[in-house]
């Protein structure tokens, strides 16, 4: 099924069937690497594996051309009657949709609301970073809402001036922790990892790390044999095969005891997942040690300038760096009066069952 609608002389949105976005790899590809360079997550690299191993298959993918130029795109999936989102799992540090800058939002998002099969009330564009998509401002149909801070470390200057900004507390943990390691005769190395096959054997040592941990009693470990760890195997490959992959294993003698999962755009790398080994003690963190040394090795490398966490703001993080930012939602109503209608309803459900905690990824639902 092929759907289009024009929203104006100039832009028209087309919806397509989601096995669609494979044949339009390349037109995606083009529009995030315009707008979104430093969002390694947003090429179909990421997007294509995230959909083979937690999509529905009823996805869709929408698209807007002004004139012949593309402007932009989005995978978009029905959540609740009459209301849709863009995709997004857990694992996707933001929601599927690419734009180009100073779009003009009060033209560009009626017409893909008109595109979407059936009476399509509300678009959902979920997780949105202001680095990536400049906040919108709040009209009549479109608001925007909080979602999380987040954190990220510029490597800019040198590693030594950096590390003299930081909090007196961190800096004597980390020599705190060196001379133990120093004492009990443990040679520590970082291992950097960027071939396709070297995915495989450093995920199995993820697996085994996390499994071993709180994240396996509760069931939600990345193991190479389950949902998760296909999808970060399938992932990891592709980027490494493309030369923006990398791994980080943290040795204490020949053991690993931490492993980073991080993918990387132009100038950007960004942490997807760690874990450590749980049973080390002794006043030592290997978590903590993995991401020091990793900073010494990309001030020295000189060619990362921006690391990127992308999840809740941590107090850990705030000893790392003082750079922060709010990702925020984008909701958009066919009519302005849905917004109230929302928050009425919202507040009889309340009143009727207690208090309403919206899931966290969905900008809104009825």
């Amino acid at each position: 099924m092929y759907r289009s609608v024009t929203a104006d002389t100039m832009i028209r949105w087309a919806c397509q069937p989601i096995d669609h976005l494979r044949v339009l790899a390349a037109d995606w590809d083009r529009l995030a690497v315009e707008t979104a360079p430093h969002a390694p997550f947003l090429r179909t690299a990421f997007v294509l594996p995230l959909l083979n191993h937690f999509g529905t298959g009823q996805e869709r993918v929408l698209l807007a051309r002004e004139g012949t130029q593309l402007v932009a795109m989005a995978v978009v999936q029905k959540t609740t009657f009459a209301t849709w989102q863009t995709f997004q799992p857990s694992q996707a540090p933001l929601g599927a949709f690419v734009v180009r800058r100073g779009s003009d939002w009060g033209r560009l998002l009626p017409g893909a609301l008109a595109a979407l099969p059936g009476l399509a009330l509300s678009l959902g564009i979920t997780q949105q970073d202001p680095l990536v998509i400049p906040r919108p401002a709040d009209s009549g149909r479109l608001h925007t809402l909080d979602y999380i801070e987040t954190a990220w470390i510029d490597l800019d200057g040198t590693f030594t001036a950096y590390w003299e900004r930081r909090g007196k507390n961190l800096r004597h943990n980390i020599r705190r922790q060196h001379a133990k390691l120093a004492e009990q005769r443990i040679a520590m190395r970082l291992e950097t990892l960027t071939a396709a096959t070297d995915v495989l054997p450093a995920l199995q040592d993820y697996g085994r790390l996390e499994s071993a941990g709180w994240k396996g009693k509760a069931g939600t470990a990345i193991r190479v044999d389950n949902l998760q760890g296909r999808f970060y195997r399938d992932m990891l490959e592709a980027f490494c095969a493309q030369g923006r992959g990398r791994i980080y294993r943290l040795w204490f003698d020949n053991r690993v005891v931490a492993v980073d999962l991080c993918i990387e755009s132009d100038d950007t790398l960004v942490i997807l997942k760690t874990t450590y080994d749980e049973t080390v003690g002794h006043g030592l963190s290997p978590a903590v040690l993995l991401l020091h040394a990793a900073l010494e090795a990309l001030y020295r490398e000189g060619r990362i300038k921006r690391l990127e966490f992308y999840g809740k703001l941590m107090d850990w993080h705030r000893r790392w760096t003082d750079r922060t930012r709010q990702l925020y939602h984008i909701n958009h109503d066919r009519w302005h009066w849905l917004r109230r209608m929302r928050a009425s309803w919202r507040a009889w459900r309340s009143s009727r069952r207690g208090p309403v905690t919206e899931a966290a990824p969905q900008a809104s639902q009825f």
